[in-house]
C-alpha cells in the first residue's frame, strides 16, 4: 500500500534542471524555426508557422519534467489530452514534420537527454539541408489561378496588380462575374516555389475575404 501512495506522489521538480531544459529548448526551436523558414518549400507562411515551434517544443518539455515524476500525473494527462480536439487540419506534410521535431526536442530535454537531443537535432537538420541541395526547387512554368472575390471593379484592378508583382507573366482566361461574387481564372507563368508562397501570402494579406486555388499546368504548351 505504501508503494500504491509513493508513486501517486509526484517528486519535487529541480528548477536549476528545468531552467536549463526550456532555455535549449528556447534555442534548439528557433534553430528548427529558422531552418523552416530558410529552406521549408511549403506553399503557407513559413515565418508565420515557424513561430509555433519554440513554443511548442517549451510546452513539450514542461510537460514531460512534471509528468515523469510521478505515475498519477502521466495518467492523468493521458486522460486529459483525451478530450482535446484540434480544429485546423495540417494540409502540408512538411509542416507536419516540422511539428514533429519540435515535439521531439521538447521530449528528449523533458526526459533529461541533451546530448542525444542535439546530436539527432543536427543530423536530421543536416540530412534536411543535403536533401534540398540534391533537389533543386521545381520551376512552375504554366499554373491556372483561380480567384474568387467580391464583386467589385476595384478588387478586378488589385488581383491583377497582386499578380504582377510575383508572376512573369498573367494571362486572363475566364471572368464570370455576377452581383455578389466575381470568379477569375488566369494562366500565370511563375519562376520558383518561393514566388508562388509570396502570391499566396500577398492575396491572403491584401485580400483577405478571397479563396483561391491553383492547378499546375506543365503539359500547357504556350496556352
Amino acid at each position: 500500500m505504501d508503494n500504491v501512495l509513493e508513486l501517486a506522489n509526484a517528486a519535487p521538480l529541480p528548477l536549476d534542471t528545468l531552467a536549463v531544459n526550456l532555455l535549449l529548448s528556447i534555442i534548439l526551436g528557433s534553430a528548427v524555426a529558422w531552418f523552416y523558414t530558410r529552406y521549408g518549400r511549403s506553399f503557407s507562411n513559413r515565418a508565420k508557422f515557424a513561430l509555433n515551434l519554440p513554443p511548442l517544443s517549451l510546452t513539450t518539455v514542461l510537460i514531460i519534467s512534471i509528468i515523469k515524476s510521478s505515475l498519477a500525473l502521466s495518467l492523468g494527462l493521458v486522460g486529459a489530452l483525451s478530450i482535446v480536439r484540434f480544429r485546423t487540419a495540417i494540409k502540408e506534410p512538411e509542416e507536419l514534420v516540422y511539428l514533429f521535431v519540435a515535439i521531439a526536442i521538447g521530449l528528449g530535454l523533458g526526459a533529461d537527454q541533451r546530448l542525444p537531443t542535439i546530436l539527432a537535432l543536427g543530423m536530421i537538420l543536416a540530412y534536411l539541408f543535403i536533401r534540398t541541395l540534391l533537389s533543386p526547387q521545381t520551376m512552375k512554368n504554366n499554373l491556372y489561378f483561380s480567384v474568387v472575390a467580391p464583386s467589385d471593379n476595384a478588387t478586378f484592378v488589385e488581383i491583377n496588380n497582386l499578380l504582377l508583382k510575383d508572376a512573369d507573366s498573367v494571362d486572363l482566361r475566364r471572368l464570370d462575374n455576377s452581383s455578389d461574387s466575381l470568379r477569375v481564372t488566369y494562366l500565370l507563368h511563375l519562376h520558383s516555389d518561393q514566388a508562388l508562397a509570396n502570391l499566396m501570402d500577398n492575396l491572403r494579406a491584401n485580400l483577405p475575404g478571397c479563396e483561391f486555388s491553383f492547378v499546375e499546368q506543365n503539359t500547357t504548351f504556350g496556352g
